[in-house]
């Protein structure tokens, strides 16, 4: 490249005003959205390994109990499509706010439902009203950040999640064990109040951002044209089974610990959690993971970690549950950055729709995985709970193949199409030698 291509190139990137490492705000804004994941998967969470306390103090089954948080992601699923359209008008700043300081409100009048038919209701506003947050956030991150730097921007995001995935469970756990699961509760609320208000002082304002008004006709286009796109809905299936894997899995993982063999308290049930750090870092390295094996590569990784990390889980031992846990954490949190920053990255128009019908199939997935995976542990305990997850894993080795094999037949057609292309360019050129019809 010439020296002057260089300085053309060089002045190119240096125009672009999104954020990048290195550049003013980025920083700040990734610890933003940093607090915001740990604030919506803390208060999304926030009952998940409370769920043997809640079974015994409403005297219901684990399938019954599950609801507490089936409840909260089902409603997100729902309304993250609606929320994430209202964004294009409000701006994806005012509407991870909103959505933040609603979900904080209503996290601090949980812990006082006076029955499990008021706890699933109030978790349901709680999961609806936290359905602003992911899809914004994916959006806001696509507008604001170079193309290069995207994957780990929403790897750090998705750490975030992870984060609070942990620290809430951690948190409940050993409150609950030292003065009941609502005072867990309460704590959960507290803390998420703190990573809110850190977010509203460090995010910075959305430079690239541009209203429309709100037209349901064309939404219902976008969503449409992304429903028909091969590729999204593949997207969107494989976001979807590795949440089931997760929801079944965690959702059920409390009762199995709290049970005969391994009998272990409240607060240890919630310290296993810290496996969640796993997950941190699987999918910050996302980024790094497509660069070396592209993205279907990074895929089948995860794919081939969670399958082992659910087959080890089926050890007798304390040790072997606890390296499939993290397995199982290390290859989802993988695949979902990677599937979740490849939805920002196929979406040319339409982002925050995009983004919100990904959020909308995982966190179905997620209230599926949840209540089927408590069934499955009623019906053949731990054993049912894996042979579920292995199900779901085959679905998405299914998929990504079908992906790798439609790829390689589209490549071998637009190679035939070059192919025939050259020579029709030959015939005719040999005529015009030749002195034939011009």
């Amino acid at each position: 490249m010439s020296p002057a291509s260089t300085k053309a190139s060089t002045a190119a990137v240096d125009a672009d005003t999104r954020l990048a490492p290195g550049r003013p705000g980025h920083r700040r804004m990734s610890f933003a959205l940093f607090a915001a994941g740990v604030a919506t998967f803390a208060l999304l969470y926030s009952t998940q390994a409370l769920l043997p306390a809640v079974s015994a103090d409403f005297g219901v089954t684990a399938s019954a109990a599950s609801w507490t948080v089936s409840a909260a992601t089902g409603a997100l699923a729902l309304c993250v499509v609606p929320l994430s359209a209202l964004s294009e008008r409000l701006g994806r700043r005012a509407m991870m706010t909103g959505s933040l300081v609603t979900a904080v409100a209503v996290g601090l009048l949980v812990p006082f439902a006076p029955s499990l038919e008021w706890l699933v209701v109030l978790r349901a506003v709680q999961g609806a009203a936290l359905a602003g947050v992911p899809a914004s956030a994916m959006a806001y991150l696509a507008e604001e950040v170079r193309p290069k730097a995207l994957v780990a921007a929403i790897g750090l995001f998705v750490a975030g999640n992870s984060i609070g995935g942990m620290s809430g469970r951690i948190v409940t756990g050993w409150v609950a064990q030292l003065w009941g699961w609502r005072a867990g509760l309460a704590a959960v609320g507290l803390l998420a109040v703190v990573c809110v208000v850190a977010y509203r002082l460090l995010l910075p304002a959305a430079r690239h951002f541009t209203p429309s008004p709100l037209d349901p006709r064309a939404i219902g286009r976008t969503v449409r044209g992304h429903l028909s796109d091969p590729l999204l809905l593949r997207l969107y299936a494989i976001g979807a089974l590795f949440m089931t894997v997760f929801g079944a899995v965690y959702t059920v993982i409390g009762y199995r610990l709290v049970e005969a063999p391994f009998s272990l308290p409240q607060g240890v049930v919630g310290s296993v959690f810290l496996v969640y750090l796993v997950g941190t870092v699987s999918s910050a390295a996302a980024g790094r993971l497509v660069g070396r094996m592209g993205r279907r590569g990074a895929l089948y990784l995860a794919v081939a970690t969670t399958a082992a990390g659910l087959l080890l889980s089926l050890a007798g031992s304390l040790a072997g549950v606890l390296a499939g846990l993290v397995l199982i954490t290390a290859g989802f949190f993988a695949g979902h950055a990677v599937a979740s920053s490849s939805v920002s990255r196929t979406a040319t128009t339409g982002r925050a729709q995009a983004s919100a019908l990904y959020q909308s199939a995982y966190y179905l997935g997620s209230s599926v995985g949840g209540t089927l995976g408590a069934v499955a542990y009623h019906a053949g305990g731990w054993s049912g709970t894996v042979l579920l997850g292995l199900v779901a894993v085959v679905g998405v080795v299914s998929l990504t193949l079908y992906g790798t094999h439609r790829a390689r037949v589209d490549e071998r057609r637009r190679a035939r199409e070059r192919g025939c292309g050259s020579v029709r360019q030959e015939r005719r050129s040999l005529v015009v030698a030749a002195g034939g019809p011009r």
